[in-house]
């Protein structure tokens, strides 16, 4: 009865973000000023977090948030009925990146304590707070912390380094800890021009600080680059953004210097390059001969991919279709591990 009621609201929350997405902005509608000032406040806290990048992770969020697709994602799980308190680490690299936890563990039937990213502090205890509206009069069960303290199970994410320190800090505590990851295309050399411009969103929306961004190309031996620059050219105002622009003068200004050789179209560099992870406003790629070449780095990387991005015909498994990277489902979990399993098993 609970969990249902629950989806209910979650489901009247997707509603709400929709109906605040097709309002015209320059219309004066007080039914939303507070959604439009939570947009204002986010992108001044985080100059990365956009308003255009706000509100297409909540577009996202919005599509996922209906009672068939939420009741559909819980239907093979069984939790217990008894609630537990769940520590939640939240990232903050990309918008509402955290929020899939936060819905993991409170439809679980659990208590979500929440550490929010100092990156991402507003935008979750706003949703939160309407879902908790259009959910009267059950409550939902989280709290907003700046400290875990009291917690049975912790749910935490973060670099490399902070997970190291995270494994230690949470070593006597049933623990979900994730690290960095990224994401990599592989090209036939047959998309069409449509395909490499979806492409592009998987490079550079969020200016590539997702782990589903792709950091890392696979393209054919003879596929000429000029291809991808033409294609890009739809995200070319990010270099308009001071924090990726200096991102990019900077990289450059390294490559210069240590006369490397790199490729340029003045808002992204491509560099010839094995590494898995690039800088920011760099993408790396190779070139290949046989697809067993692709095969064989991702499977010795596996650890550190999050997504592939590739055509079906190509036969590369777990991949998915150029422009989805962005588009997580509700069952798609953070470094391929399912969270409502581990949930299900405290």
């Amino acid at each position: 009865m609970k969990r249902q009621l629950y989806i209910s609201g979650l489901s009247k929350l997707g509603d709400y973000i929709k109906d605040f997405l097709a309002n015209d902005p320059l219309q004066q509608n007080e039914k939303f000023s507070d959604f439009n000032s939570i947009i204002r406040k986010s992108e001044i806290d985080n100059p990365w977090f956009t308003e255009e990048n706000q509100k297409y992770a909540l577009n996202e969020w919005a599509t996922l948030l209906n009672e068939e697709n939420l009741s559909e994602w819980l239907q093979d799980y069984r939790f217990s009925e008894t609630p537990k308190k769940i520590g939640l680490v939240l990232a903050g690299n990309i918008p509402l990146v955290g929020f899939h936890d936060v819905i993991c563990t409170i439809l679980s039937g659990n208590i979500a304590v929440i550490k929010p990213s100092s990156k991402d502090k507003i935008m979750i205890p706003f949703l939160l707070k309407k879902w908790n509206e259009f959910s009267k009069p059950l409550p939902i069960p989280f709290e907003i912390v700046e400290k875990l303290t009291d917690y049975d199970a912790v749910i935490a994410t973060g670099s490399n380094n902070t997970a190291r320190y995270l494994e230690y800090y949470f070593k006597n505590s049933l623990s979900l800890i994730r690290k960095n990851r990224t994401s990599v295309a592989v090209l036939s050399g047959e998309e069409t021009d449509e395909e490499i411009r979806a492409l592009a969103n998987d490079i550079f929306r969020y200016f590539g600080l997702g782990c589903r961004n792709v950091t890392r190309l696979f393209i054919p031996k003879n596929f000429g680059l000029e291809r991808l620059f033409e294609n890009f050219m739809d995200f070319q105002e990010v270099i308009h953004h001071h924090k990726y622009a200096n991102n990019y003068d900077y990289n450059r200004a390294i490559y210069l210097l240590n006369q490397e050789k790199f490729w340029d179209n003045n808002f992204v560099l491509l560099k010839e390059d094995e590494k898995l992870f690039s800088p920011l406003a760099v993408l790396h790629f190779s070139r290949y001969e046989q697809t067993d070449e692709v095969h064989q780095f991702i499977k010795e990387n596996e650890e550190n991919i999050q997504c592939i991005v590739a055509q079906p015909q190509l036969g590369i498994s777990n991949s998915i279709n150029m422009g989805n990277a962005q588009k997580p489902s509700l069952s798609t979990y953070a470094d391929n591990v399912d969270t409502m399993r581990f949930l299900e098993a405290i």
